[in-house]
């Protein structure tokens, strides 16, 4: 594609990068059968094609309106496009930059305006979601039936629900402990704790780790989303150290990988390095922790001898459970990681059943829930049946923002897959 981009961004980073973007595309249209957005809407301009063609009329100083912000806006940014790019087009990074002009030329109104500050001060703050969690759930008997359903209730006790294993081996990795996770699903992480523990591997936590910073990136506050990444590298430097060393622990030279649980945390870190490049003094420490960072199903597919000799050992289930597996856009489009976990689950002996259009998001994508609801219900109506079509007992994800959304959907017991690895496992130390 040509492009001529406009004086005020042409010279900028984000310009250069933007125009190289465009200049991949060649409006093929490939990307329009994988939109969900398209499927749902019909119109061009809610597609990656015609959303880039509205990107590249801004970039070269054509007139913006909210017309072009309502297109951006609607894009759940699940990056199914990319997957089946014959050109490459980085589409995701694309519209981040696009999505941030836009902000700018045109802004938002009052009420906007202050729901996407409410949710950046609200969800990337563990501590504060936690509150707010426990008075809605404290109140949700009183409320009317839609606004009782937008508060997730209390999740089930299970026996080894939040027991963390003691640090005793000589192996280490660092987990993000993440922002809204520990509120919703706290035994996600102890689970993934309890698991790498069978397998020789200790999981720690770094203290000052927060939100990885996806929540204020994605809503165009890009600076402040970036702000949050530095105190991750921050917070987890110490643990790493200059040295490419591992089977040691921080206080001797580094760990050997960042865990993530949650799929679009581990999208956004992987992509630390490439954010903050242009920042002298975290580029080669972003760039290192991005290198470290991996989706926990990455960690198992690289320990598969020693996860096979274990589950071999296990005795057979007297009841076979049949998961549907979601996989979330920000795992199979953003990571590129397909197929991992099906295999792993397929190998402790789960029979999981056939999802239709696995490649469709749910609609959860992170805030889009909210901000864009009746196109968010539709996709989980939509995924919702798919998912159940294959007469599953429940339903495994790899994701939080996944897991929530389709709970509300459905009435299926939905969990991380790695909870029902951690249950097989906890099943064959008991028999």
């Amino acid at each position: 594609m040509q492009t001529k981009l406009a004086d005020f961004i042409k010279d900028s980073p984000e310009g250069q990068e933007a125009d190289a973007i465009l200049r991949t595309c060649v409006h093929c249209g490939f990307c329009l059968a994988t939109c969900p957005t398209y499927q749902l809407l019909g119109d061009e301009l809610d597609s990656p094609r015609g959303r880039i063609y509205l990107m590249k009329q801004m970039l070269e100083g054509e007139p913006v309106t909210q017309k072009t912000q309502l297109h951006l806006d609607r894009c759940l940014t699940c990056r199914a496009c990319e997957t089946v790019c014959p050109s490459g087009v980085r589409y995701g990074r694309l519209v981040d930059i696009g999505r941030g002009i836009v902000e700018k030329k045109v802004g938002r109104g009052a009420a906007a305006g202050a729901m996407r500050y409410a949710l950046r001060q609200t969800l990337p703050n563990s501590k504060v979601f936690a509150s707010l969690l426990k008075l809605g759930r404290g109140i949700r008997p009183l409320l009317p039936g839609s606004l009782k359903d937008s508060i997730p209730p209390e999740a089930k006790e299970r026996p080894l629900a939040g027991t963390w294993p003691p640090v005793r081996h000589a192996r280490k990795m660092l987990v993000l402990e993440g922002c809204v996770q520990p509120a919703l699903a706290p035994n996600i992480n102890a689970a993934t704790a309890r698991v790498l523990d069978n397998l020789g591997i200790s999981l720690i936590k770094a203290e000052n780790a927060g939100c990885c910073g996806a929540v204020s990136y994605h809503l165009n506050a890009q600076q402040e989303g970036l702000d949050y990444m530095r105190r991750n590298v921050d917070a987890w430097w110490p643990y790493v150290g200059n040295e490419r060393r591992i089977n040691v622990g921080p206080e001797k030279g580094g760990v050997e990988a960042i865990v993530m649980t949650a799929s679009g945390c581990g999208v956004t870190v992987k992509e630390y390095g490439h954010l903050l490049r242009h920042d002298p003094a975290y580029a080669e420490k972003a760039a290192r922790i991005s290198e470290l960072c991996k989706d926990i199903s990455e960690i198992l597919e690289a320990e598969t001898r020693t996860l096979e000799a274990f589950i071999n050992n296990l005795p057979a289930g007297t009841e076979k459970s049949k998961p549907a597996f979601h996989s979330p856009c920000t795992l199979q489009h953003g990571m590129q990681i397909r197929g991992v976990i099906e295999r792993i689950l397929i190998a402790a002996g789960f029979e999981l059943t056939i999802v239709p259009d696995a490649h469709l998001c749910c609609g959860s994508a992170g805030t889009y829930s909210i901000l864009q609801p009746e196109l968010s219900q539709q996709l989980l109506k939509n995924k919702v049946t798919a998912l159940e079509s294959g007469s599953p007992t429940c339903v495994a994800t790899a994701n939080i923002g996944c897991l929530m959304h389709i709970q509300s959907g459905t009435t299926l017991p939905v969990s991380h897959w790695i909870e029902l690895l951690d249950q097989r496992l906890a099943e064959g130390a008991r028999a």
